[in-house]
């Protein structure tokens, strides 16, 4: 058995899910509009240009949820699921995810997007095992704060090596999947790195080491 580890924004799925549920909160006037989309817009340009601040964009996403019950904020979240993340499924990644089933290989998602957010879609794709950016809880209400290490760039090997301590495993043979060059770090860390519909700094990297490049959006990429 070997570990299959995948991204999950703009790889298994075909856009950015802590984003959306950016958008989702401004959609459903639970936020300030106009500020919070313009700061939602501006950690998503950050992340992708590679200048973002990770405890600061943390504490800007994680201070809504201090805000509501769980029992409310779990039933928007299934609203959310319905309207934003399902209509961002793509089919080729569920068949990836199955061609490592049959191969035997124990799958995971590792992702800087919060659990809160990343759990039903995790389960939606049928993967039991995900790493992810863990809000705190004190008393069935979110802090704002996190646990750990935020999963994020070298974070996501700390993170990831603290789970593979703890399921005793390692990273023989293994494959990481992802779509930026956020995770070259761990990309350059497994013995199979593969671009998935890669930004334009992770297929400059892809194409100069050699690493095979996967569009799941379309045919051939």
């Amino acid at each position: 058995m070997s570990l299959a580890l995948f991204d999950l924004d703009n790889t298994l799925i075909a856009g950015d899910s802590d984003h959306a549920w950016g958008e989702f909160l401004v959609e459903r006037g639970l936020v300030d509009a106009a500020e919070y989309k313009k700061s939602n817009d501006f950690y998503l340009q950050a992340y992708q240009e590679g200048t973002l601040d990770i405890h600061e964009y943390l504490a800007f996403s994680l201070a809504p949820l201090t805000r509501h019950s769980m029992q409310q904020l779990h039933q928007w979240r299934e609203e959310f699921m319905r309207d934003k993340i399902e209509p961002l499924l793509l089919p080729q990644a569920e068949a990836l995810l199955e061609q490592h089933r049959q191969q035997g290989d124990r799958i995971v998602i590792i992702t800087a997007t919060n659990f809160f957010i990343t759990e039903p879609i995790a389960a939606r794709l049928g993967v039991e095992d995900l790493i992810a950016v863990r809000p705190e809880i004190l008393d069935q209400r979110y802090t704002g704060r996190i646990t750990g290490t935020p999963c994020f760039r070298e974070g996501k090997i700390t993170c990831l090596e603290e789970w593979l301590v703890t399921e005793k495993l390692d990273l023989t043979g293994s494959h990481f999947y992802s779509d930026s060059h956020n995770d070259l770090p761990l990309l350059l860390k497994v013995d199979h790195p593969v671009a998935v519909d890669p930004d334009a700094q992770l297929k400059a990297h892809a194409e100069h080491a050699g690493w095979p490049i996967l569009s799941l959006r379309k045919t051939a990429y």
